[in-house]
């Protein structure tokens, strides 16, 4: 097993050493593509860390992302740079936790509900608050950040998320977690403060995506609500989650790839039409693989060990 870890993180290691020398090619239209797929594959990751073993459906990343966006366009000119960063975090973290500790009690479509709602609340105050306090709707971003910059950030978050799941995967948090998706009764009855463990993964999770928002701000000059509280993310990301297999760690990772070169080309070529095909993928991936390609790939592993011990005992 030490051995097989080893190999892992060696691989890893060289993986995170080849994108790193992404930004040196020198296309601007690449650096942005690898952008995008950074950002998904990290608010993916996140979504997938709370909601693959909790079975908790959310739609709360645009609230989070936009927390972590709009962190940045106010205090992006007054703080330095890594403390907008912590700011951003702790902004998210106490949000995530007020809301977790309020919503966790709800299951289901109630939860699915809310989540969603709390998007728009969260927007509507940011609304409110520029147009009778701040007397703006919009803010520009000046911040000597380049894109660069911007990717290189994405990419340790990336692996510093990857690195946190696999700790929290192996942890009793984690093993709690599971016992919760499988029955949150029976995981109260066994000792598990399950209010504790879903609140604590929630604010991870939540705390993350913040940072993606923060991280990606500086990508736009300009930002106002609608831009920074888009619900699209939120869709797109469980759409990606969902495709690649959230109860893997693993799994967003191989929806989120391929769904964010998609969506860039059909946004694209079908800007009129996208939600439409995006709703379409959508019932496609429920029905088609309702655990993923994560799950179609050990499904067709148990299967091939089932025949080769069948013909070995032949």
């Amino acid at each position: 097993m030490s051995a097989r870890i080893a190999g892992f993180g060696a691989t890893a290691l060289a993986a995170l050493a080849l994108l790193a020398l992404v930004p040196r090619l020198g296309n601007a239209y690449y650096l942005a593509l690898a952008i995008s797929l950074l950002q998904y594959t990290v608010l993916a990751t996140a979504w997938g860390m709370f909601s693959g073993p909790t079975r908790y459906v959310s739609l709360a990343t645009t609230a989070f992302f936009g927390v972590g966006a709009y962190t940045v366009a106010v205090l992006g000119e007054i703080l330095p740079w890594p403390l907008v960063l912590l700011t951003a975090a702790a902004l998210g973290a106490i949000v995530a936790g007020i809301v977790g500790l309020s919503t966790l009690r709800l299951s289901g479509v109630y939860f699915v509900i809310f989540t969603f709602g709390l998007t728009e609340l969260i927007r509507q105050l940011v609304v409110w608050f520029e147009v009778n306090k701040s007397r703006v709707l919009g803010r520009y971003v000046f911040v000597d950040i380049t894109q660069a910059d911007i990717y290189w950030q994405l990419l340790a978050l990336t692996a510093a998320v990857f690195l946190l799941g696999w700790l929290i995967a192996r942890s009793r948090l984690g093993f709690a977690l599971r016992v919760i998706g499988e029955d949150e009764t029976v995981a109260k009855h066994c000792g598990i403060n399950t209010t504790f463990a879903k609140v604590a993964l929630f604010t991870i999770s939540a705390t993350v995506m913040t940072l993606v928002g923060a991280i990606m701000a500086p990508r736009w000059t300009y930002i106002e609500p609608s831009i920074a509280f888009n619900s699209m993310i939120s869709f797109q990301v469980l759409i990606m989650a969902l495709l690649g297999g959230a109860h893997r760690l693993w799994g967003p990772v191989l929806g989120a790839v391929p769904l964010t070169l998609l969506f860039e080309l059909l946004s694209a070529r079908f800007p009129n039409t996208f939600t439409i095909i995006l709703g379409c993928i959508f019932l496609l991936i429920v029905y088609m693989l309702p655990r993923g390609v994560a799950g179609l790939f050990e499904k067709l592993s148990t299967t091939a060990g089932g025949k080769a011990r069948q013909r070995a005992n032949a």
